[in-house]
């Protein structure tokens, strides 16, 4: 099997179960989990990039944290 079949496996699972996928993204155990992921990326960010940032760190995380999850 080579990357091409695979890729379109991929695809066509995705496009089976996007309805479950997309619940599951919008459910609030995925809320929870992006939150952790989110803050710890974010916190990160902070530390390693200067000041200034900062507020760039926090919109581009609000950004994400709208996509995923419930809330």
């Amino acid at each position: 099997m080579g990357l091409d079949d695979l890729v379109n496996k991929g695809k066509e699972l995705f496009e089976q179960n996007k309805d479950k996928v997309q619940d599951a993204l919008n459910s609030e155990q995925a809320e929870g989990v992006s939150d952790k992921v989110l803050d710890g990326v974010s916190d990160f960010a902070k530390k390693v990039l200067p000041d200034s940032v900062d507020s760039k760190v926090d919109e581009v995380r609000a950004n994400l944290d709208d996509k995923i999850g419930n809330q």
